[in-house]
């Protein structure tokens, strides 16, 4: 991996387990989630749920660019990016949501 400058967020991806968050050392991610029910089951079948992403964030202020969010979650979804997470005049500001790490 070489030229690496921020994460990016494949959202159809995520399935909100939460391994990125809890192997995260400087704990830089922050994910809200809740479930549905998934409809459209074949008849006879039982109930199910699935998780539902409302927020992820990673604070740029925190981040130690270790990698370790990347390689542990079995979804492939985060990965690398080129592109440096932006400067910020604000510590809010270095908080970025799901359109900000959103792979376009």
């Amino acid at each position: 991996m070489t030229g690496h400058g921020s994460i990016v967020l494949i959202e159809q991806n995520c399935t909100s387990c939460m391994i990125c968050a809890r192997e995260c050392p400087s704990w830089c991610i922050t994910i809200d989630s809740h479930t549905e029910t998934v409809v459209d089951q074949p008849a006879g079948a039982r109930a199910r749920t699935e998780n539902v992403l409302d927020r992820f964030a990673i604070d740029w202020s925190l981040c130690m660019f270790c990698g370790i969010c990347v390689d542990e979650c079995p979804f492939d979804a985060l990965e690398w990016a080129t592109p440096q997470a932006l400067p910020a005049r604000t510590l809010t500001a270095l908080t970025h949501e799901i359109p900000d790490l959103s792979a376009h």
